[in-house]
C-alpha cells in the first residue's frame, strides 16, 4: 500500500517523527521503524507510537492551541509574537481589492449558495473596489461560476496549488471566503478575512487573530462537521446576505 511506499522512501533517514493523528503518515512511519515516534496519546495512535505525549486535552479552544501544546510537551516555548506573525512575503495590499473565494475544500456543505454569492459580488463592483474570484480545488467550481456570472467586472484566480496562492492572497486587503484551507493561508499571508461559516465550529477552526471576522447562523444541527449536508443545509440557507454584507462593510473601513 501507500504507506509502504512512504516508509521506503524515508526508512534509515529519520531518527524521529511526530504524528498528529492515526493515518498514512503514522503507518508509514511505524513500518519504517523509525526509533522515537511521537504523537498525540488518542487510543486510534497509541499503538503507532514509541512516546505518546501526556499532555492532557481540556475545554475545546482553537486547534492551533492543540498543536502548541504538543510542541511544548516536547519542550519547545511556543509564546513568541514571531510564531503568530504574518508570512513576510514583501508584497503590500493594494487599498480597495477584494478577493471571494465561494469554493471550499472541506466538502459542499461548506459553500453558500452562489445567487448569494453573486449579491455580494456584484455590491462590491458598484461601489468601485476591484474584485478577484478565486477557484480552488476540491470544491464544485463556484468561484468559475460567479466569475462567469460577473464578467469584465471581475478577475478569475485559479488558487491550485493553493500555497503557491501566497502572493496574490497577500495583494488583497480583504478575503472574503467559504469555510475552508483557503481563508487560513490568506490570514498567514496578511489578508484580513470574513469566514463564511456553516457546519464547522469556528471556535476551533476560524482563521487566527483579531481582525478577522466569522459568519455564522446558527442552527439547531450544527456544529455537524459533515462535507455533504444529509438533509436541507440549514446552516448554509438561512445565512442572510445582509450580515455578511454588514460585516464586509465593517472590515472594508477597517483595512
Amino acid at each position: 500500500g501507500k504507506a509502504k511506499l512512504v516508509a521506503r522512501e524515508i526508512s534509515g533517514n529519520w531518527q524521529a517523527s511526530l504524528a498528529w493523528e492515526a493515518g498514512l503518515a503514522a503507518e508509514a512511519f511505524k513500518i519504517a521503524a523509525i526509533p522515537r515516534r511521537l504523537g498525540v496519546n488518542e487510543k486510534s495512535l497509541q499503538k503507532l507510537l514509541t512516546h505518546p505525549l501526556g499532555f492532557t486535552v481540556g475545554p475545546l479552544e482553537h486547534r492551533v492551541r492543540h498543536y502548541l501544546a504538543a510542541v511544548e510537551e516536547l519542550g519547545v516555548p511556543t509564546a513568541r509574537p514571531e510564531f503568530f506573525a504574518p508570512a513576510e512575503l514583501g508584497i503590500s495590499p493594494e487599498d480597495g481589492a477584494v478577493l471571494l473565494c465561494p469554493d471550499s475544500d472541506f466538502g459542499m456543505s461548506h459553500e453558500w449558495p452562489l445567487a448569494k454569492w453573486e449579491e455580494i459580488a456584484r455590491s462590491l463592483v458598484a461601489s468601485g473596489r476591484r474584485v478577484t474570484v478565486a477557484n480552488v480545488d476540491g470544491g464544485r467550481a463556484l468561484g468559475k461560476a460567479l466569475a462567469g456570472k460577473l464578467g469584465e467586472g471581475a478577475e478569475l484566480f485559479q488558487a491550485s496549488p493553493l500555497d503557491g496562492a501566497l502572493p496574490v492572497l497577500a495583494a488583497h486587503s480583504l478575503v472574503i471566503s467559504a469555510d475552508g484551507s483557503l481563508p487560513h493561508l490568506a490570514a498567514h499571508a496578511g489578508a484580513t478575512c470574513v469566514t463564511l461559516f456553516g457546519p464547522n465550529d469556528p471556535a476551533w477552526k476560524r482563521p487566527l487573530g483579531r481582525r478577522h471576522l466569522v459568519v455564522k447562523r446558527h442552527v439547531e444541527c450544527a456544529p455537524c462537521l459533515l462535507a455533504k449536508c444529509p438533509i436541507d443545509l440549514r446552516c448554509q440557507k438561512e445565512l442572510e446576505t445582509e450580515r455578511v454584507r454588514h460585516a464586509v462593510s465593517e472590515k472594508l473601513n477597517a483595512v
